[in-house]
């Protein structure tokens, strides 16, 4: 848990306690309302030698189209980075000034910023904060009587915690993928549907190209929510040495840089997620995809092993890191944290499964972590494994010869997503995960419609004949990952659509690239992936099995407009 200090409101007292914690203590005759400005300030994470904090500056007087708040320190604290404001320090003395897009500031109405610092010694608050020259948190006269400071483990008004919070809630549509949608010809019939927010780097917290950062999705999703409860989806996907089994999604941090993603990374969006502004806000954090079932199928002695997954295995910076981001972000009532769980075309198999729910619970259980911080699980996030095979049976045979013999199920024990998610959720359990875990699963572009898909089994001539025929799934190869052609959208996001299913979710948004199908220069530290070119033939990972991915495909995250018509051609259940 993170230890938060604070200064706050008005005719405040300072009382530290033993813990270093500071609350702050309003006195019963003293008002709100005289007050010209308030400012929290929070100490969100602190160790030896430095310190993260959140600021959120209200205005209670005229309306400002700029802002500079400054402060002082009585100790050695030095700021070394900063975001959402523009953040200098002279001696002891800073300023935080507004960036060009939160320079506004109505009369009642907040902004908030945050820092990184170093310090030795002892690391007090400020005791006095000014904004434009006026002294905020002192009270200009008695009103009525304002609030107590809640503190850490209350702020404001948050959600209640429920065990799945995406039952009665309405979840976040996000206006920039909602206009990609809507600018495509039909594409206005799915504009409306919930998809994830991807913090795929850095600059994404703050937003860039022009982008939404974090904080402009969160106060675009207070607008939607209504009277009402509201899901925002963030996926949380910025480890060090990120997906070391696929170029196309690699990432900027290089292998040994987990400080860089503790501190720059997962603080700054912890920060933003504990401002109580939010509190309202069911947060649901789909937590490293492609990480740590990685540590499992593609390391040394493993045929599919790759020199990227050795090394993340070796330096334990996957389990670090998502330990990490379960503790850290974890901290907040209202936020909701899934972790990856792969797919039943990667893990099903019981050399596998069992293993990666191992794998995931020592990921759970460091970096201060525990398997509370776990919310759930999500599978094929990003994926297209069928929902549901409605045609054959992991139980079915055919003269003699199971299902798993055939060379498309390979002796794996699950056909599908349902079985395979329903199926892990027992597993998690079994090993010591809190029996109330939920399960999302990501049916963006798993749907397999159009004129390809089967009306019924196929043959009783073979077991291969009987499952190609019948199956629903029609990739090349179950281990094909990159813009699949034939995919179609599949079941619109909807909660407790299963058993141990919380929600079938559109966390991979449609339309999105999967990845470029030739190598394309980028300063976003994705490269090219073979399994992205529709010519390429294949590797173990896919047992030497052509691609099948759509030619023309740009980087990874990017628009994609020819995938986007192909998945609402072949949607299911139809559009």
């Amino acid at each position: 848990m993170s230890r938060t200090r604070t200064a706050l409101l008005a005719a405040l007292a300072l009382v530290a306690g033993a813990s270093g914690t500071a609350l702050a203590v309003t006195p019963g005759d003293a008002g709100l309302a005289a007050v010209p400005c308030t400012v929290d300030y929070k100490v969100q994470n602190q160790w030896d030698t430095g310190f993260t904090a959140a600021v959120t500056v209200t205005n209670n007087t005229t309306a400002k189209s700029s802002w500079s708040l400054k402060w002082a320190y009585a100790g050695n604290q030095k700021v070394t980075s900063g975001w959402n404001a523009k953040v200098s320090q002279s001696g002891t003395a800073v300023t935080a000034a507004n960036e060009s897009y939160n320079g506004t500031l109505p009369t009642g109405g907040s902004v908030s910023f945050g820092f990184q610092g170093s310090y030795s010694g002892t690391n007090a608050v400020p005791a006095t904060f000014t904004l434009d020259g006026v002294t905020c948190n002192v009270d200009g006269g008695p009103t009525d009587p304002g609030p107590t400071d809640p503190g850490p483990t209350d702020p404001g008004t948050p959600g209640t915690r429920v065990d799945n919070p995406y039952a009665g809630a309405k979840v976040y549509v996000n206006p920039e993928w909602s206009a990609n949608a809507a600018a495509e010809p039909g594409g206005s019939r799915i504009s409306n549907q919930p998809t994830g927010v991807w913090l795929d780097r850095i600059a994404a917290i703050n937003g860039t190209g022009g982008k939404m950062g974090l904080r402009a999705h969160l106060d675009e999703a207070l607008k939607q929510k209504g009277s009402g409860e509201l899901v925002v989806q963030l996926v949380i996907y910025d480890l060090p040495g990120r997906d070391c089994s696929a170029l196309a999604s690699n990432g900027e941090l290089g292998p040994t840089e987990i400080d860089k993603y503790k501190t720059q990374y997962i603080d700054p969006i912890a920060a933003i997620l504990a401002d109580p502004k939010y509190a309202s806000l069911r947060i649901v954090n789909t937590v490293e995809l492609d990480s740590l079932p990685n540590l499992v199928t593609n390391v040394t002695p493993r045929a599919t092993a790759t020199a990227n997954c050795d090394t993340m295995k070796a330096n334990g910076n996957y389990v670090k890191g998502v330990g990490y981001a379960l503790n850290k972000l974890g901290d907040a009532a209202n936020v909701y944290n899934y972790v990856d769980a792969g797919h039943h075309g990667w893990l099903g198999w019981d050399d596998n499964f069992s293993a990666t729910v191992q794998t995931i619970k020592q990921a759970a259980t460091a970096e201060g972590a525990t398997v509370n911080d776990v919310q759930g699980f999500i599978t094929n996030t990003a994926n297209y494994s069928a929902l549901k095979e409605q045609n054959f049976t992991i139980n079915d045979s055919v003269n003699g010869k199971s299902v798993r013999e055939s060379k498309w199920v390979d002796w794996n024990r699950y056909v599908d997503e349902l079985s395979y998610a329903q199926a892990f959720r027992q597993e998690a359990v079994n090993q010591g995960f809190p029996a109330g875990v939920g399960m999302l699963i990501d049916t963006s572009r798993n749907g397999w419609g159009g004129t390809a898909r089967p009306t019924g089994p196929g043959a009783m001539t073979d077991v291969d004949t009987y499952v190609n025929g019948g199956r629903i799934d029609r990739r090349i190869h179950v281990g094909n990952w990159c813009n699949q052609s034939g995919a179609g959208l599949g079941e619109r996001p909807t909660a407790s659509p299963a058993a141990g299913i919380d929600a079938y979710v559109w966390i991979k948004p449609p339309g999105e690239s999967d990845g470029s199908s030739s190598a394309i220069a980028n300063d976003e530290g994705k490269g090219f992936d073979r399994m992205c070119d529709p010519t390429y033939t294949g590797n173990p990972r896919n047992n030497n099995n052509m691609s099948g991915a759509l030619p023309n495909a740009p980087l990874s995250g990017h628009w994609f407009s020819a995938q986007f018509q192909e998945l609402m051609k072949n949607a299911y259940p139809a559009l």
